[in-house]
């Protein structure tokens, strides 16, 4: 049985990656607006309050979580394009999902999702340097290939668990 937790498996995290992974993961990006938004389309505000697993967030939580990763991973591609190495600040992601704008409607951050996105995607169509590297106080050092591939993933992470939960429930 696969771990609700993973269901796509661990985040990636090379250092480095071939052009055709770099498009894949950047049209995983460019899509994860559009694929969040199908996943919790039609859902009930009871659906929408549902955890994804015992334990975990509720959808409406996700949705959110998403945005304000998102956001985070979008100042620091900029802050490496920008930076020499820069040391990024992580954030309290459990802390965050537990204050009140997670409850809002998952729309708010749906539409944000699909701004970000068009000048994230824009941004890096931009990058010749996929090498440039960042620093998170706790993990490492690590290359903007490195963000690509973990963001790429984290979108789709997430909308598996929506998937996962429609599935198991048969919604």
């Amino acid at each position: 049985m696969t771990d609700p937790r993973y269901p796509l498996g661990p985040m990636p995290q090379p250092r480095h990656l071939s052009r055709p992974e770099r498009e894949r993961a950047i049209a995983a990006i460019a899509a994860l607006p559009q694929d969040l938004r199908q996943a919790v389309a039609g859902l009930s505000a009871a659906q929408l309050h549902t955890p994804y697993r015992e334990g975990g967030w509720t959808v409406c939580q996700v949705v959110h979580h998403v945005a304000d990763s998102h956001i985070n991973a979008y100042v620091r591609t900029k802050l490496a394009l920008t930076e020499a190495n820069p040391v990024v600040k992580p954030y309290e992601e459990q802390l965050w999902a537990e204050l009140p704008d997670s409850r809002l409607n998952p729309e708010i951050s749906l539409l944000l999702l699909e701004q970000l996105h068009m000048r994230w995607v824009d941004v890096l169509a931009s990058v010749t340097d996929w090498q440039r590297p960042w620093t998170h106080p706790i993990s490492g050092t690590w290359t903007l290939d490195t963000l690509l591939a973990m963001y790429a993933w984290h979108g789709q992470h997430h909308v598996a668990h929506v998937n996962s939960l429609k599935e198991a429930r048969r919604w």
